[in-house]
């Protein structure tokens, strides 16, 4: 099958793999074109510009840093490139607002949209385990199911802007317990309780989830290299759950704190880093 993929950054390089390893013929696009070249090792084609894209695959999927990001590739704010019989698959983390303008943009260039946003980072990604959480019209998302099957698990939200609620939702969930989850480590080790001691107490409660497991090493070791999930993309998301919330009537409070822990790790220089580094926020080195 003829796909295309714009955006192999941190995810889109490894879904990329999956989809050659599958035997998919695929074109691809990044702004840095650095970040696409090694793929052409392993066959894909690669593209001057997102229209190229588009104009060579029966679907494209889009792994973007944002909303802004998938305006741009849709032709900014001149005329979108002529879509006319093919599908756009939008898999980045955007506000609903923005993925339905981006599914009206789609149709009106003569093309199909689907919402396709994913749980999970690099290891998911890789592994082809990615929650893929799909809107859309019940058929498009049956036409395109073999592909996500290859890079994860498609489950049916509902229309349009539905599954891009359920994934800010999902993110800042990923912020605010990681947050949570530092300052109780910060304030057991700073009494002198062995952090492993605590995680066994924590393990036989409801309170317990395995995020906190799965970024132990890096909070106590202090280490936030080579990210699977940087502090600024996470702040991205953190902005956009924050601006639904607000549109909707909701308290923020809880999360506007959070958000003020990330900005100041942003501030520390940890933009790159691990969103794990806001530890460093809540739990300053002595």
């Amino acid at each position: 099958m003829n796909l295309g993929l714009i955006g192999t950054g941190l995810m889109g390089r490894p879904m990329a793999d999956r989809l050659l390893d599958a035997g998919h013929h695929l074109t691809v696009y990044n702004r840095t074109g650095s970040k696409a070249a090694p793929l052409a090792e392993k066959g894909a084609a690669l593209a001057g510009s997102p229209a190229a894209v588009f104009a060579a695959a029966e679907a494209t999927l889009l792994m973007l840093t944002g909303g802004p990001a998938v305006h741009d590739v849709l032709g900014g704010d001149g005329a979108t490139p002529d879509l006319s019989g093919r599908t756009v698959i939008q898999m980045s983390t955007i506000a609903p607002g923005e993925s339905l303008a981006a599914e009206e943009r789609v149709r009106a260039a003569g093309g199909q949209y689907l919402e396709a946003p994913v749980l999970g980072s690099t290891p998911q990604a890789a592994a082809g385990e990615l929650l893929i959480l799909a809107a859309g019209p019940e058929d498009r998302i049956e036409r395109w199911r073999g592909v996500l099957e290859t890079l994860g698990k498609p489950t049916r939200i509902g229309g349009f802007g539905q599954a891009a609620a359920v994934k800010l939702a999902l993110n800042q969930l990923i912020a605010s317990l990681s947050a949570a989850y530092a300052y109780s480590l910060g304030l057991v080790e700073r009494h002198g309780v062995e952090p492993e001691r605590f995680l066994e107490i924590l393990r036989g409660t409801v309170l317990y989830a395995r995020t906190i497991d799965g970024k132990l090493p890096r909070l106590l070791e202090r280490n936030f290299e080579n990210p699977n999930f940087p502090v600024k993309h996470l702040l991205k998301d953190v902005d956009l759950a924050l601006g639904e919330g607000k549109a909707l009537g909701l308290g923020t409070g809880a999360v506007e704190g959070v958000r003020r822990i990330l900005e100041e790790s942003m501030e520390r220089g940890l933009a790159e880093a691990d969103y794990s580094a806001l530890y460093e926020g809540v739990n300053p080195r002595r």
